[in-house]
């Protein structure tokens, strides 16, 4: 064993549950940014997990814009091992979600997984967890990181406070979020369009298309970095609430825009008009109401009930124009990525 090979502590499967697997076809997404020396023992560590693996795989290498020289030596990499070990750069460094999205487009497999470049994720796990997926007919099997190598109060303490407020909000339970080792159905998986940051809320997100009794998860290996830096700060977790609100209100609302924002319109609009309606009887009884601050209470509160109700209008249009309209994609590759060979895939005995 290299000083690179890192132990797994809960086993792979035996060849007799890796020949059960359903047949199948697996891509594997791996973005990367600045991991210049994760990149060969990223590759290496997949092929020893995927090791007899008897289905066609391919690997799926996203630069995300890296300014090291992580670009070149995942060409050189890849060149290596063979065509099905893909890589695919991205122009400048769009962030994660992106570099995810860029991945998934570019996956031709029935099944995709995914796992961060740091060599944290084992990717000894996937077999298991495609096999769950498809035994199980699920359509999401996502890591859980039990055991987790990080950092107390920077890393794991945030991320459960997260991880419990995302699942009671969401109502999909899960105990891990963050964990990027998932493995998802292709023909659900493409339904779903990453933007922003939401790559933490994909089994949020993944429940809008599909019911979260297809959705599970799975107890995964987790190792400490050896090389490179975390790319996650304790900043990441009021991005989290941020992005929360905004998952919230499309899981909930989405498609009804005008009910979330005309409920509240209606609500001010029936406060500003009891409140005028109060000053008036007043005024009718000959007191004076034009100093008195509750008049102008009830005038706001009007003015807002009448700016949510049109607000709400206006997002069912938006709404109607989003769901319509083709989506733009969120990246743009340095060169268009020719469409890989058919046979460039890797099966059980060689690279054909």
């Amino acid at each position: 064993m290299t000083e690179q090979t890192l132990p797994a502590i809960i086993p792979s499967l035996t060849p007799a549950e890796l020949a059960a697997i359903p047949p199948h076809r697996l891509s594997i997404v791996i973005p990367m940014y600045n991991e210049v020396d994760n990149v060969e023992p990223m590759v290496a560590r997949v092929h020893e997990g995927l090791a007899g693996y008897p289905h066609p795989w391919e690997l799926i290498l996203v630069d995300d814009g890296s300014t090291d020289d992580t670009p070149d030596a995942l060409r050189t990499t890849g060149a290596e091992y063979g065509p099905h070990v893909r890589v695919l750069e991205l122009a400048r460094n769009f962030k994660q979600t992106a570099a995810m999205q860029a991945g998934l487009d570019a996956a031709r497999g029935d099944v995709i997984a995914t796992l961060d470049g740091d060599l944290q994720n084992d990717p000894v796990d996937i077999p298991r967890m495609v096999r769950r997926l498809l035994v199980e007919k699920l359509d999401l099997v996502a890591g859980w990181r039990k055991n987790r190598k990080d950092g107390m109060f920077l890393r794991k303490i945030p991320s459960r406070i997260a991880n419990r407020l995302i699942a009671r909000i969401t109502g999909v339970k899960l105990n891990d979020y963050g964990c990027s080792l998932k493995v998802y159905r292709a023909s659900v998986i493409k339904n779903v369009r990453l933007y922003g940051e939401m790559h933490r809320f994909i089994p949020a997100w993944m429940a809008t298309v599909t019911s979260p009794r297809r959705i599970s998860e799975e107890v995964v290996n987790h190792h400490a970095r050896i090389h490179g830096q975390s790319k996650y700060g304790i900043s990441r977790t009021f991005r989290v609430i941020l992005d929360l609100v905004s998952v919230f209100f499309f899981m909930r609302y989405r498609t009804r825009p005008g009910h979330f924002f005309g409920g509240i319109g209606l609500a001010f609009g029936t406060i500003g008009s009891l409140i005028l309606a109060y000053m008036l009887v007043l005024k009718l009884l000959g007191e004076n109401i034009g100093t008195r601050p509750l008049l102008m209470v009830g005038f706001f509160a009007l003015i807002m009930g009448v700016q949510f109700v049109l607000t709400g209008v206006m997002g069912e249009t938006l709404s109607r124009i989003y769901f319509e309209a083709g989506s733009a994609n969120l990246y743009q590759t340095r060169d268009p990525d020719s469409p890989a060979e058919e046979d460039a895939w890797h099966r059980a005995g060689g690279t054909q």
